[in-house]
């Protein structure tokens, strides 16, 4: 149960396989056959753009050769060797801004591309392999901790015990996975595919995951710099950021990403409260996720609204077609002003003013409009937790508004301690630019424990 909305009714959909059937994949899978039709259309580019621009630079154009080829097992390995996770990535991974984007095929007298991202997808899911497709190197005898076993975490800690190094990833949550676990929308990782993912991920040995351990609660960093050889902060961005209104902690109002939690984890959909009427407010993917799969569970009227216009959303065009073909209102230009509620206190609808943009600013028109409903999900971002960084020795880390200041090596300020994923700055919020700075970061520490050159960035 959802305290914020233990008031609300139950799903109207009491047919539990009828809900089930809502949340498994948003695409369906290639055949065979049609895998090997798209392969063929591949014309395996010399300095491909879809791997150029593939943030975990997966040799693309390779892998589909060996698709084409009937050589899945040398196709997956190809992914793996890149993207550790590419099961996930090739699920959620917007491709149709990246490497189906660029694809050559993607011009004006065709304009459809390789199914790059169903090939991936299509390569990974029918590999067998005899044994583990990767062996570690030999041991080094060093131990690096690593905090947040979500992808940056995750592909980190697969990394550095590829190169010989013994990894202790120490997570919060009770599940390994992290977004993809518990934030990524029912409908684009069904079922139990992401611990199936982490399970292969930590099958190369070497790696020991510790639940319940908490930066900044009964762990601290300085704690981990004394004992281990490096550390690795793949912290995410778990915090809400609130929308400064009075009612925000009202019944009926709460974060997005934990209902979206809630969701990912539970064993009975019809058992989720699930209001007739619902707002989002977001411009993301994961304002997105929320309306589609609150529409999905059976509300009759879900609105989206976000205070700019549609081209400034930063949920891709694929993604607001997906909201559109589920019958996700989108309301633009309007921005929260006053969560209105009901004679008990609960969430009754919300009141927005009408925004327009003023010499580039955006302004208040005066204009205001009210929107009914018993439930409202805010999907206006997350932060990094200010608890994860309150020891003194975190404190030195630098940080750019919310996010960890890191080089081009993932060094953070402090000799010894790296970062990557959603917790740092520039990023760009996307499971597969998470994965790719986990390894990288693996590089580099493997690099600096054993070169002795473990020094923090110039500043």
């Amino acid at each position: 149960m959802i305290e914020s909305l233990k008031h609300l009714p139950r799903t109207s959909v009491a047919d539990g396989g009828a809900l089930d059937a809502q949340f498994t994949d948003l695409a369906p899978a290639l055949t065979a056959r049609q895998a090997a039709i798209e392969a063929a259309r591949c014309l395996y580019c010399y300095d491909a753009p879809c791997t150029r621009i593939c943030p975990t630079e997966i040799d693309v154009a390779g892998f589909i050769r060996n698709i084409h080829d009937g050589n899945l097992n040398g196709a997956a390995v190809g992914i793996l060797q890149q993207n550790i996770m590419g099961g996930a990535c090739a699920r959620v991974c917007p491709t149709e801004i990246l490497c189906e984007d660029v694809c050559v095929r993607n011009h004006d007298a065709e304009a459809r591309p390789v199914k790059i991202g169903l090939l991936q997808r299509h390569a990974l899911d029918h590999a067998h392999f005899d044994a583990y497709p990767f062996e570690r190197a030999a041991a080094t005898g060093k131990v690096i901790a690593v905090v947040g076993a979500g992808p940056a975490g995750l592909s980190c800690a697969h990394r550095l015990a590829m190169l010989g190094n013994d990894v202790v990833v120490f997570e919060a949550r009770d599940k390994a996975g992290g977004l993809n676990e518990y934030g990524i929308a029912r409908y684009k990782l069904p079922g139990d595919f992401a611990q199936r993912e982490v399970d292969f991920l930590l099958a190369i040995g070497g790696i020991e995951v510790r639940h319940g351990r908490k930066l900044g609660e009964n762990l601290t960093l300085a704690e981990l710099h004394g004992q281990y050889d490096a550390v690795f902060l793949g912290l995410g961005l778990n915090a809400s950021r609130q929308l400064g209104l009075t009612g925000e902690d009202a019944p009926g109002l709460l974060a997005a990403v934990d209902y979206i939690a809630a969701l990912r984890q539970s064993d009975d959909l019809t058992a989720l409260p699930v209001p007739r009427r619902a707002i989002v407010i977001g411009a993301g993917n994961t304002a997105i996720d929320m309306a589609v799969q609150i529409k999905r569970l059976g509300a009759e009227d879900v609105t989206l609204v976000y205070r700019r216009g549609v081209d400034a959303m930063s949920a891709t065009h694929h993604e607001q077609d997906i909201a559109k073909a589920n019958y996700v209102r989108m309301r633009t230009w309007a921005a929260p002003l006053e969560v209105l509620l009901d004679e008990h206190g609960a969430v009754r609808g919300m009141r927005f003013e009408e925004t327009r943009l003023a010499d580039g600013r955006l302004v208040g028109t005066g204009a205001f409009i009210e929107i009914a409903a018993d439930a409202i999900f805010k999907a206006i971002g997350q932060s990094l937790e200010p608890i994860a960084l309150a020891d003194a020795m975190a404190s030195e880390l630098s940080c750019s508004g919310d996010k960890i200041h890191v080089d081009g090596s993932f060094r953070t300020a402090l000799a010894g301690v790296y970062a990557g994923g959603d917790c740092v700055a520039p990023g760009q919020d996307l499971t597969v630019q998470a994965v790719q700075h986990g390894k990288l970061a693996a590089h580099a520490i493997h690099h600096d424990i054993h070169s002795k050159a473990g020094t923090a960035w110039p500043t």
